[in-house]
């Protein structure tokens, strides 16, 4: 278990048991959003692939309305 610090004004402290299971929590929290941002990302880039083999790029979908 790594220990993990908060700053107190000027006093740096390790974390209370509660904070503790809250930046874990958090920290959990954040990878989650980064992975789901990951396959966004990837999704959206294999749209574009698909769109450019077809000949196609983005302002001919919006032309098309969608």
């Amino acid at each position: 278990m790594m220990k993990k610090y908060k700053l107190d004004g000027d006093i740096q402290r390790e974390f209370t048991a509660e904070e503790y299971a809250q930046a874990e929590i958090d920290e959990a929290n954040w990878q989650a959003e980064l992975e789901a941002k990951a396959q966004i990302e990837a999704k959206r880039v294999a749209a574009l692939a698909k769109l450019e083999a077809l000949g196609l790029d983005q302002d001919d979908l919006k032309a098309l309305g969608l």
